[in-house]
């Protein structure tokens, strides 16, 4: 269920907790400090961005927080209505797909840098962004998820 961040959803807590879990089991960091805080809150209010895809053929963006809505300038449900795909430009999705799957190859890269497309036309650079794969903790494939500094 794609429902927007709130407090009556605990800001998507159990998103969240995939987001996070599967960012530190892979790259062996901390995506936000998770200790006495709400992480589904914290997540959606961090000053970095944060967007995550389904497993769908096409995959569709799942989760973006409050600096990805503003970043590509959508509202919720616009972003989460969004295929992943065309949050670049059409000569660059070539280059978004090599870097899928070194991702799934590897787990997660922390180098990624690419030029991406808001809703407006507006074109902004990602730059040193790291991307990863979302494994629940039964190991199941979930999608894939990016960080980087907006």
């Amino acid at each position: 269920m794609k429902q927007y961040p709130s407090p009556k959803n605990g800001y998507r807590h159990e998103h969240a907790d995939l987001l996070i879990s599967s960012y530190q089991r892979l790259t062996g960091k901390k995506l936000i400090d998770s200790r006495h805080i709400d992480i589904g809150k914290a997540l959606f209010d961090a000053d970095f961005v944060v967007v995550s895809h389904g497993t769908e053929s096409d995959p569709i963006f799942n989760y973006g927080n409050k600096s990805a809505l503003k970043s590509f300038e959508l509202n919720w449900s616009e972003f989460v209505a969004l295929p992943s795909r065309k949050s670049a430009k059409p000569l660059d999705r070539d280059e978004r797909q090599d870097l899928l799957a070194r991702v799934t190859t590897f787990g997660f890269i922390d180098d990624y840098r690419g030029l991406r497309i808001s809703s407006t036309g507006r074109t902004f650079w990602i730059e040193n962004a790291t991307v990863w794969n979302l494994i629940d903790n039964n190991g199941a494939f979930r999608g894939q998820a990016a960080m980087f500094k907006p």
